[in-house]
């Protein structure tokens, strides 16, 4: 999906970047074709969703 150089790190990586930032809609498009949602959520390019990642609140 990305033309750098080395080629796209693995889904997942820390290494990937922003391709597409859509802010005012709440994603962002990552190198590796994952979009990543602003509550943590993601959905990764196999079509596979990785819930978003909550803090528990103490009641």
């Amino acid at each position: 999906m990305c033309a750098h150089q080395p080629l796209c790190p693995m889904t997942g990586s820390p290494a990937t970047h922003v391709v597409a930032a859509h802010p005012e809609q709440g994603w962002s498009l990552l190198c590796d074709g994952a979009i990543v949602f602003d509550d943590t959520g993601e959905l990764l390019p196999d079509g596979s969703v990785l819930e978003p990642r909550r803090l528990a609140v103490a009641a």
